[in-house]
C-alpha cells in the first residue's frame, strides 16, 4: 500500500474518532429513555427521561411551546436556590435569576414567553437567609424580604412587580398572560392575589385565615386550583398565627380547593387528614394532578394522586417510595414533568423528569 493511502486512511480513522468524541460530549444524557425508572404501576408514564442528575431541583414549568422549562435549583446545603431555564432537548441551562439572596417559583410570562417572573430575596440581601429550625417540626419560611419580579428570558431588565414589607412569592401565569397569581401577607396573612403582569390591579382572591398558597390557572383562565390551610380549632389558629410571627408554616393537613377566577365560587376538593400540595389542572380533562402523603401513615412518603374537581375519583399516580411531587403538563397535554427523589446520586438530590403522558 502506498504512503499516501496509508496517511488517507489514518486521516480516514482519526476523523471517525473526533466524530464520535463530538457527538457524545454534545448528546445530553438526558435525551435518553430510561424506562426501568417507572414503577409497574406507573401505567400512565411512558418514556421516562431524568432531566437533572444532582442537587435539589423543583417546581419546572413549561414555556408555552414545551421546549423549554423553568425551574429553581441549588446543589449544596451552602447555597440557596436560583433560578435557570432549561433546553429539554439538550439539557443545556442558562442561571437567570440574579445570583443573590434566595429565590422560588418562577414561572414563563405566557403567551409569548419573552419575560419570566419569579421571587427573589436579592433587594435585602446577598446571602442565602438562614435555614429552618426543624427542632420543633417541619417548618416552610415565609421570608418576608421575598417581592416578586419581572425579567427578559436572560435576566435582565429586572423590574420589580410586589413591594409589601412581607412575603410576596409564589406567581404563575395565566395562558392567555391576562392575570399573575400569587401569594401574599399584604392582607396580615397568606392569601391569593392576581395582578396584571405590569404588577397594577392587584386584588385580594382569598380572605379567610390560613394559607393559601401554590395557585394555577386552568387552560382558559376561568378557574383557580390552589392549596389551603384554614385552622379550625382555638389550639390550630394559636399555632398557625404563633408561626406566622415567626415567618413560617407548617405545612400539614393542606387541602386541594378551586374557585373561579374572580374567587367566587369557592370549593374544597380533597377532605383527608394528609398534607395535599402542587395541585395542577390537566389539560383537557376535568382532573387535577397533585402531589399527596394521602398513603403513608407515617406522612413521609409522597407520590402524585389525580382527582376529578367534582372530588371524585382519586387515582394514584406514582408510587416511588420517597417524594414525587410538584407536577406540571405540557400544554398540549402530551407531557408531564416532576421532580422526583428516584435513581439518586446521593442523599437529598431531587431532580426533575419528564415522561410522555398516557390517559
Amino acid at each position: 500500500m502506498s504512503p499516501i493511502k496509508i496517511y488517507l486512511r489514518i486521516f480516514f480513522v482519526l476523523f471517525l474518532i473526533f466524530i464520535l468524541v463530538y457527538l457524545k460530549t454534545t448528546i445530553e444524557p438526558n435525551n435518553i429513555f430510561n424506562n426501568d425508572l417507572i414503577l409497574e404501576k406507573e401505567t400512565h408514564f411512558f418514556n421516562i427521561r431524568q432531566l437533572t442528575t444532582s442537587g435539589e431541583n423543583a417546581e419546572a414549568y413549561f414555556s408555552s411551546d414545551g421546549r423549554e422549562l423553568i425551574y429553581q435549583s441549588h446543589d449544596g446545603d451552602s447555597l440557596c436556590d436560583q433560578i435557570y431555564i432549561m433546553n429539554i432537548k439538550t439539557g443545556k441551562t442558562q442561571m437567570v435569576s440574579t445570583g443573590s439572596g434566595v429565590t422560588t417559583c418562577s414561572y414563563f410570562e405566557y403567551p409569548s414567553c419573552d419575560n419570566i417572573i419569579y421571587a427573589s430575596t436579592h433587594l435585602a440581601y446577598s446571602e442565602c437567609p438562614q435555614k429552618p429550625d426543624y427542632s420543633s417540626g417541619y417548618v416552610w419560611k415565609i421570608y418576608p424580604n421575598y417581592d416578586i419580579f419581572k425579567s427578559n428570558r436572560n435576566g435582565e431588565n429586572l423590574i420589580r412587580l410586589t413591594d409589601s414589607p412581607l412575603y410576596d412569592a409564589e406567581a404563575t401565569v395565566a395562558f392567555d398572560g391576562s392575570k399573575i397569581l400569587y401569594t401574599s401577607m399584604a392582607s396580615g396573612d397568606l392569601d391569593i392575589w392576581s395582578m396584571d403582569t405590569d404588577g397594577s390591579n392587584k386584588k385580594q382572591l382569598t380572605n379567610r385565615l390560613g394559607y393559601d398558597g401554590g395557585a394555577f390557572f386552568n387552560t382558559d383562565a376561568s378557574k383557580i386550583v390552589w392549596r389551603v390551610f384554614h385552622p379550625e380549632t382555638p389550639k390550630e389558629i394559636k399555632a398557625y398565627k404563633d408561626l406566622l410571627l415567626d415567618n413560617s408554616i407548617r405545612p400539614m393537613a393542606l387541602q386541594i380547593w378551586t374557585m373561579d377566577a374572580d374567587g367566587s365560587n369557592k370549593k374544597q376538593i380533597t377532605s383527608n387528614k394528609s398534607a395535599n400540595f402542587g395541585p395542577y389542572f390537566i389539560p383537557n380533562s376535568n382532573r387535577i394532578i397533585f402531589s399527596s402523603n394521602f398513603h403513608d401513615p407515617k406522612g413521609r412518603d409522597f407520590d402524585l394522586y389525580s382527582i376529578n374537581t367534582d372530588g371524585k375519583m382519586m387515582e394514584r399516580i406514582t408510587y416511588f417510595d420517597g417524594f414525587d411531587g410538584f407536577p406540571m403538563f405540557s400544554p398540549d397535554g402530551k407531557y408531564i414533568v416532576f421532580a422526583s427523589n428516584r435513581n439518586q446520586l446521593k442523599k437529598g438530590d431531587t431532580n426533575l423528569f419528564i415522561a410522555e403522558w398516557k390517559n
